[in-house]
């Protein structure tokens, strides 16, 4: 399977406007780059592929990373579940630009 997640905190003591969330969302992203899976993050949303226990053990993990730096953390997850396929984090994107060059 492959998901693809974003975790962020909201409501710590500095939640102005314009406080950003860049230490959070790195302990997350190093949670999910310590665990050996497949991997990709973009500006928005980071990629895992796996089985479906070992995914969702690292996002439930990386979310843990993010609560100590706020009062609540939000969590938007999107999953492709296939079974028997492995690769798709790269093969997707190589069928997409093999269509493309056509």
């Amino acid at each position: 399977m492959i998901v693809a997640f974003s975790v962020a905190p909201s409501g710590g003591p500095d939640a102005s406007a314009d406080a950003s969330v860049h230490d959070a969302v790195a302990a997350a992203v190093r949670v999910v780059r310590e665990s050996g899976l497949p991997n990709r993050t973009s500006s928005m949303f980071t990629e895992l592929e796996g089985e479906w226990d070992e995914v969702m053990g690292v996002v439930k993990r990386a979310t843990e990373a993010v609560a100590p730096f706020g009062t609540r953390v939000s969590l938007v997850l999107k999953a492709d579940i296939r079974p028997g396929h492995t690769g798709e984090l790269d093969g997707k994107l190589e069928r997409l630009e093999a269509a493309l060059g056509d």
